[in-house]
């Protein structure tokens, strides 16, 4: 049974073997990664390593869930700000914060995504849809114009999830057909011209229906 790292020291242990995994990833891949490469790079014995972690695919587990983690703290404290913004300056506000977690520290998350989206590993990034859908429901409450649209929440489940794997596909992309702008820009205005289709089919059947209740029986 691993240890659960209680002591700053073990927990910084942990962190160092986390961190050699990302390293290691872009050095070797996915499937070359080995648990010797990654205590190897973390300064550990592997003996060390195995008081943590069973396996390979443990630390690999692991990792997604700091990758989740810190790209959910990038989220949440754009809500505040994202609430008051027009959809064409929001969406864009929240994919170049994503941008620039993917590119901090010598790349190691986008390489990290590239090599799970390369191998064809599922990728549940169910958290983050969460945290997202958290965003979308304050934006709603701030911005009521929006709260008849009877296709909201399936377009919002839409840009959640297509959008993000998208933004990450695009990135691990070494040569993609289109910038980084492009796709932002083509995304803002995807959902803001969908946006804008629900809310004047909204306001047409809202008039049919108001002139069929005044309408003699």
């Amino acid at each position: 049974m691993q240890r659960v790292p209680r002591q700053q020291r073990a927990k910084s242990t942990v962190e160092a073997i986390l961190d050699a995994g990302y390293i290691s990833l872009g050095r070797h891949g996915l499937a070359g990664t080995t648990t010797t490469h990654i205590a190897d790079i973390a300064g550990v014995s592997v003996g060390s390593l195995y008081e943590y972690f069973k396996n390979k695919e443990a630390i690999y587990e692991a990792m997604r869930d700091r990758f989740v983690r810190d790209l959910i703290g990038v989220l949440q404290p754009l809500t505040p700000r994202i609430v008051r913004l027009p959809l064409t300056e929001a969406i864009p506000t929240i994919l170049y914060d994503v941008q620039a977690l993917l590119l901090r520290d010598d790349q190691r998350y986008l390489k990290y995504a590239r090599e799970v989206f390369n191998a064809d590993v599922r990728f549940d990034l169910s958290d983050v849809s969460r945290s997202l859908g958290d965003i979308i429901v304050q934006f709603l409450l701030h911005n009521p114009q929006y709260a008849g649209m009877r296709r909201f929440a399936a377009m919002s489940y839409i840009f959640v999830n297509a959008g993000m794997f998208t933004v990450i596909r695009h990135m691990s992309d070494p040569n993609p057909p289109i910038s980084y702008d492009e796709l932002v820009d083509g995304l803002a205005h995807m959902v803001s011209h969908y946006v804008r289709m629900e809310r004047q089919l909204a306001r047409r059947q809202s008039s049919a229906s108001g002139g069929a209740e005044s309408a003699p029986a």
